[in-house]
């Protein structure tokens, strides 16, 4: 454990990498894209590094509030190029294949399955969380049953429930 402000960055600069890689596997780079790995984790960075609230935390832990501080940053972001292009056609992110069957998403689709997540939240938050650690945060099964306090059989059994559900959901939204 860490603690303050200090022990934030020193978290950081051990996560970097790792946190540029799972960015990249967010996004799925193409040169078109308007976000890129670092700029997605240096806005996560820069939400986390403002936030004056965040407790003592392990590696662990800051891996699953970066992954939420990056989808707040790709939310963000889509509305804006939404509000922008009001729905052009540049392509933002690469969803999961079982979300979006391999093509990629524009930013509706995005706005799409944050307001899916919410709704999920609302029904089942610990499945929305394992899809929040997996998806946007790259947490391996076990890391993230760790996390959450459960088996990674629990875990396995919700992220497939979860994949299920959200690829109907996010076809409603």
């Amino acid at each position: 454990m860490t603690e303050g402000r200090a022990g934030l960055d020193a978290l950081f600069s051990h996560a970097y990498e790792e946190l540029r890689r799972l960015a990249s596997a967010v996004r799925r780079g193409e040169s078109s894209m308007t976000i890129t790995p670092t700029v997605l984790v240096h806005e996560a960075w820069l939400r986390l590094a403002r936030d004056t609230a965040i407790p003592a935390t392990s590696e662990l832990h800051f891996k699953r509030i970066a992954a939420r501080a990056m989808r707040r940053v790709l939310i963000e972001a889509a509305r804006a190029r939404k509000a922008e292009k009001r729905g052009g056609g540049a392509a933002l992110v690469t969803f999961d294949e079982a979300l979006a069957g391999g093509a990629e998403a524009a930013p509706d689709d995005v706005l799409a399955l944050d307001a899916a997540l919410d709704e999920l939240a609302r029904l089942n938050p610990r499945q929305a969380q394992v899809v929040e650690h997996r998806f946007f945060g790259g947490l391996e099964m076990s890391e993230i049953a760790e996390a959450l306090e459960v088996s990674e059989t629990t875990v396995e059994r919700d992220w497939r429930a979860a994949r299920a559900w959200l690829a109907v959901a996010v076809k409603r939204h």
